[in-house]
């Protein structure tokens, strides 16, 4: 029983550290990658973020902090932490559920 809450909490502890901030999406990320506007990558569209994710995390963290393309630096969210960051593009780049 104990292994059973214990593994339990260890999966919800990863999703909920994993859930990226809505409201930080909406004010920041949303305006280019809801609709793809400037050659964005869709939110969602896994094909689109796949060569991204190839790259790797550090190389997307990077990108998102000096800008790339038409995205500023920071993606708009000068509040957000390299946590907010990584899970933002886990969800953006992550099939729709």
């Amino acid at each position: 029983m104990k292994r059973i809450v214990v593994a339990a909490l260890t999966i919800w502890a990863t999703a909920a550290v994993a859930q990226p901030d809505m409201d930080k999406y909406n004010k920041s990320c949303a305006v280019c990658h809801a609709s793809g506007a400037a050659n964005a990558p869709k939110t969602h569209d896994v094909e689109a973020w796949k060569p991204r994710l190839d790259k790797g995390m550090e190389v997307l963290l990077q990108s998102v902090s000096s800008g790339v393309n038409a995205m500023p630096p920071k993606g708009m969210c000068f509040d957000c932490t390299p946590e907010d960051y990584q899970a933002l593009i886990e969800f953006m780049s992550s099939p729709a559920k």
